[in-house]
């Protein structure tokens, strides 16, 4: 590992998850099995890269009411480097995850603190040039967040690289504002459906290969495929894309799995693997993480190296 550390200019907020057979039919109710209320968002990347060896900052704004109290000491206790104050009188948002039976999640999303990071506040971030910087599309949806952002990624300097998830919320955000952060972006890492949205094109190699374009010369575009592992195209990755085949596994709940595959993508860059690898080890973190119930579920480096043993010696013999 390097001097890097994953800065995060994300949001943590609290999510009260509950478990559910099934999501109701409108105007109707269900009791859930369990519940439990957590600080998650952008903590789950920032645990995962922690937790995978990667020193940390969260860069985002937060607030000072009984939700930030929440937010407050979760990421005292990730470790992470924290840079903002608090605003006083305004309190962290939280979200509602409801977990089916399937593992599936469904978000209602109520805003807070965390839609408030000015340029004031990006500015006190001290970025070196072997740094990275984690975007996602749920900051951008915010109109302040997102003139900051936008404004303040050109002037990073030229050797950090940025990893942008443009979020479920792709198709609401600003085209303009998100074209800007895309054009310093250096990982556009998306699920299939953002990337479908994003590009209008269904095949996800196709669709991998479109985002290219739109990030930095030199960059790569990784599209999300859940258990099917991920396609990439770029630069770095030669003239065609590259299927990284995911794990296998009995998902118990997705929630977190795509911050936990940006925390450990991350830390992977970090230490100087090839993008190939990377996300092989970011699907690998994923994997694990929809075996636990929780956001912040993403594995220690141990339990990642001990999962890809694992799965090495059950490949089949070639041949």
């Amino acid at each position: 590992m390097t001097d890097a550390r994953l800065i995060s200019t994300g949001n943590v907020i609290v999510d009260v998850v509950m478990t559910v057979d099934r999501i109701p039919e409108p105007g109707g109710d269900i009791i859930a099995s369990s519940s439990q209320m957590i600080a998650g968002g952008g903590l789950n990347t920032l645990v995962a890269a922690r937790r995978t060896g990667l020193p940390v900052v969260f860069a985002g704004q937060y607030g000072t009411g009984p939700m930030g109290d929440i937010v407050r000491a979760a990421l005292a206790a990730s470790g992470a480097e924290i840079v903002q104050t608090g605003l006083e009188g305004v309190d962290s948002g939280y979200c509602v995850a409801l977990v089916d039976a399937t593992a599936e999640r469904t978000f209602v999303t109520t805003v807070g603190a965390e839609g408030r990071l000015t340029r004031d506040d990006l500015d006190r971030v001290h970025v070196t040039g072997h740094d990275l910087v984690h975007v996602s599309g749920y900051s951008l949806a915010h109109p302040v967040n997102a003139a900051a952002l936008s404004g303040w990624l050109p002037g990073l300097p030229a050797g950090a690289r940025v990893i942008t998830d443009p979020s479920p919320l792709v198709g609401d955000l600003d085209p303009v504002l998100l074209d800007a952060v895309l054009a310093r972006t250096d990982v556009l890492t998306a699920n299939a459906r953002e990337a479908t949205i994003m590009t209008g094109v269904a095949d996800l190699a196709a669709a991998a290969t479109a985002l290219v374009p739109r990030i930095r010369a030199g960059g790569f575009a990784v599209v999300r495929d859940g258990a099917s592992g991920c396609l990439l195209a770029g630069a770095p990755i030669g003239p065609q894309p590259v299927r990284v085949p995911g794990f296998p596994v009995h998902a118990v709940d997705t929630n977190g799995a795509g911050d936990a595959h940006a925390g450990v993508l991350a830390s992977a860059l970090a230490a100087g693997l090839s993008p190939i690898a990377a996300v092989r080890r970011a699907n690998a973190a994923a994997a694990v993480a929809v075996t636990r119930s929780g956001p912040a579920t993403g594995p220690t480096t141990a339990e990642l190296d001990a999962f890809l043993r694992d799965a090495d010696h059950l490949k089949p013999a070639s041949g």
